[in-house]
């Protein structure tokens, strides 16, 4: 994905290209004044007050018109220096530009301002030589801003878009939105009827529908059937704990503005959870342990709660609620570098289920300047930091380092994924912590009968399950794997008259086998209900009708093939039990 504030000749060309929209703005709405119109990473906005005028898509189109007639007539774009006192008279009807000026150290900054005709804004620069510079742009989309972020201030409205130096660089990434817009899970959750959301339940609160539990249920059984495998054992825990709970963890210090206010009752303070490790830990605690009994794995689908800020909510990725695959590792030193490796090895045995190929790992690392995030033991981080690196290193796995984005108590390795929408994220991940078992004194009996403290893993595979649904969705536009899929079969008879008693006898032979299948007995044309299952994107459909009834035969149609293929009942069974059972998609 292409990100225009870390391309230099896009940055200056999509800076200049906001101006240009700014003139166009101005000469339609000559009453407008502009706050900001900075570059982002997906183009660039400017903000506008236009007073009582309101912005519709429609209006960008005639603000793209006026922008191509000031483009065409090739205006020279001119830098201008003033000092704070020329600047302050220049814009004094403006107030969105005195805040500005106002706040500029006069001594030691040259304010500068870009001019191209009759428009004229403060900018740093630098810009295109002149308008006929930015030819190939499309204005995106509009929407309301606050006037520097704050609820408080007036509602000042956004235009955003893109420059590029081509037309045809232009128009592959406008095909790429377009088909972002479709592999969005919002909408694909929708269509597909997975999850919905009402705010008179709560924003950042979403509702997993029959189709989105179903997926939800396989996923969940997917990862603990690996999980115990490897001698997982699984666990359930309260949603709240008590906020002693939390100061004993040291989240309440740590990562107390990410929680949902506390709740007093019967005279006790609770929150509700944002993470499990302080449940698990008790856990561990519940008995002693001898050094045999380690490692011991706790695994929970864990239902948590984070207040989100409202503009980062999204969908099923990002929620106020949401499940974690996660699970505590409790280990002797010498068992961290295998139990790592067993670790490293699950995520990457799950990526190739999935086929995920698009990832890059990073050890996220403590910011030993930052005194606050961070909790302050010297020897801990730097022994925590240099096991990890170690590990990582011996096992061969390339990695960047990133400063400042490690878990308050200890160093992690994230593996971030590039998704079909939108910006990277963590999906996966795994981390040190020598940190928690001291505050909570774990404890096992070593081999020289000796109390010792164990080291703790929190690992997660699958990240949330939200958040991994959401990302399956988006990479296959709701075309789900057979396994995964809501609806797997879709039985159709040609004609409810001759063929619907044979249907019946195939959909309750599927469904007695444990399919998820359906039978579609509506009086509607076989076209019509061909096309509604190409739609609900269920992966295979049975078509039935005299030659089949006759024959005892069923002809199927693979979704997303224009092909039909008839084979017996046992054959299908075994091509579709051959596709469930190696994950194909």
């Amino acid at each position: 994905m292409i990100n225009f504030k870390e391309d230099e000749k896009l940055n200056i060309l999509n800076h200049s290209c906001a101006h240009l929209m700014a003139h166009a703005v101005k000469h339609l709405y000559p009453n407008a004044k502009f706050w900001v119109g900075p570059v982002i990473d997906s183009g660039f906005y400017y903000d506008i007050d236009l007073a009582d005028e309101v912005l519709k898509e429609e209006d960008l189109l005639n603000i793209e018109k006026e922008m191509k007639k000031i483009s065409k007539s090739d205006k020279l774009i001119k830098r201008i220096e003033l000092s704070k006192s020329e600047a302050l008279d220049m814009f004094k009807d403006d107030p969105y530009k005195i805040d500005l000026i106002s706040r500029m150290n006069e001594e030691e900054t040259v304010i500068s301002a870009y001019k191209q005709d009759d428009f004229i804004d403060l900018c740093r620069g630098p810009h295109m030589p002149s308008t006929k510079s930015m030819k190939y742009f499309k204005l995106l989309k509009v929407s309301g801003a606050y006037f520097k972020g704050d609820s408080n201030n007036k509602m000042l409205q956004r235009i955003y878009g893109v420059c590029f130096e081509t037309e045809e660089d232009l128009n592959k990434y406008l095909e790429y939105l377009e088909d972002a817009k479709a592999r969005d899970h919002r909408k694909i959750g929708k269509e597909l009827e997975i999850f919905m959301a009402d705010d008179l339940v709560g924003r950042g609160l979403p509702m997993l529908l029959p189709n989105g539990y179903v997926i939800w249920q396989e996923l969940e059984n997917y990862i603990k059937e690996k999980e115990r495998k490897l001698g997982y054992q699984h666990v359930m825990t309260p949603c709240v704990g008590n906020v002693e709970l939390y100061k004993t963890s040291g989240h309440w210090d740590h990562y107390k503005e990410n929680m949902f206010p506390k709740m007093e009752v019967d005279g006790e303070e609770f929150v509700l959870r944002p993470m499990n490790c302080p449940h698990h830990m008790m856990i561990y605690s519940n008995k002693l342990h001898s050094y045999k009994d380690l490692p011991i794995r706790i695994g929970e689908i864990a239902h948590d709660f984070r207040y989100e800020a409202s503009g980062a909510l999204k969908g099923i990725e990002r929620g106020r609620h949401f499940c974690q695959n996660d699970a505590h590792l409790f280990v002797t030193p010498e068992q961290i570098k295998d139990e790592f490796k067993s670790v490293v090895d699950l995520i990457f045995e799950v990526y190739k289920d999935f086929n995920i190929t698009d990832y890059r790992c990073v050890l996220s690392l403590r910011d030993p300047e930052d005194k606050v995030k961070y909790y302050q033991d010297d020897n801990m981080w730097n022994k925590a930091e240099n096991e990890l690196r170690e590990v990582l290193n011996e096992l061969g796995i390339e990695y960047t380092e990133e400063i400042g984005e490690a878990a308050f108590y200890g160093p992690k390795l994230d593996v971030n994924v590039r998704p079909a929408v939108g910006n990277e994220y963590t999906l996966s991940t795994c981390q040190l912590d020598f940190c928690l078992p001291s505050k909570f004194d774990l404890k096992y009996i070593d081999k020289d009968g000796v109390k010792k403290t164990p080291v703790v893993l929190h690992r997660a595979i699958l990240g949330s399950l939200d958040r991994f649904m959401a990302y399956i969705l988006e990479e296959t536009k709701g075309a789900l794997p057979t396994w995964l899929a809501p609806v797997q079969i879709n039985v159709i008879p040609v004609n409810n008259e001759y063929h619907l008693e044979y249907s019946k006898d195939i959909y309750n032979k599927l469904n007695e086998l444990g399919y998820r299948v359906e039978l579609d007995d509506r009086e509607e044309k076989l076209g019509y209900k061909m096309r509604e299952s190409v739609i609900r994107k269920i992966p295979y459909s049975i078509i039935l009708g005299q030659k089949e009834v006759d024959n005892k035969t069923i002809s199927y149609r693979k979704c997303g093939s224009e092909e039909t293929i008839t084979v017996s009942f046992e054959e299908f069974i075994v091509l579709i039990n051959k596709v469930i059972n190696n994950k194909e998609f």
